[in-house]
């Protein structure tokens, strides 16, 4: 087996243990998760781009436009959707205030680092956007008094909420 293929079984493995309730930490079910969106106002978009076809820049698009204060995150990307981007969590966080969430658009094996930047902060929640799992970073996160949200999409469950909501 490929290094690549162990990796992607790792991962489903891993997805499946999230779905079937398997998990080693409480990750936010859909009711807590829509809550946390409820609550919050300020919302890092670790790994945002200003490439219109990527999830992310939608995602923070979307975000943005439902009156989100969102700030990219992206030492690669000097700006996103006209908002000068960060490179870490600590910058960002020093420029504006703490993130309600910390909405991750990246490979699963970089949010163990991503959440100890997220605890490091005082964030409010990690949240790692859909095929995103990484039990180890939930597992920071969650020591550090976050809540844990895995394999979810924010603009999905901001539209569920909105549809609650008419």
């Amino acid at each position: 087996m490929t290094p690549d293929a162990a990796r992607e079984r790792e991962r489903a493995g891993e997805i499946l243990d999230l779905q079937e309730g398997r998990g080693h930490v409480a990750v936010a079910t859909t009711a807590e998760a829509r809550a946390l969106l409820r609550a919050a106002r300020r919302i890092a978009i670790v790994g945002a781009s200003p490439d219109p076809s990527r999830p992310s820049h939608d995602v923070m698009r979307y975000l943005l436009a439902a009156g989100y204060d969102c700030v990219p995150v992206n030492p690669s990307a000097p700006e996103v959707l006209g908002d000068p981007s960060f490179p870490d969590l600590a910058s960002a966080t020093a420029a504006g205030g703490r993130f309600d969430i910390v909405d991750v658009f990246r490979r699963s094996e970089a949010t163990p680092e991503i959440a100890r930047e997220a605890v490091a902060t005082g964030a409010g929640a990690l949240w790692l956007q859909l095929g995103v799992v990484s039990w180890e970073a939930a597992q920071i996160a969650s020591d550090g008094g976050l809540s844990v949200v895995m394999d979810r999409c924010t603009a999905i469950e901001h539209r569920a909420l909105r549809a609650e909501r008419a």
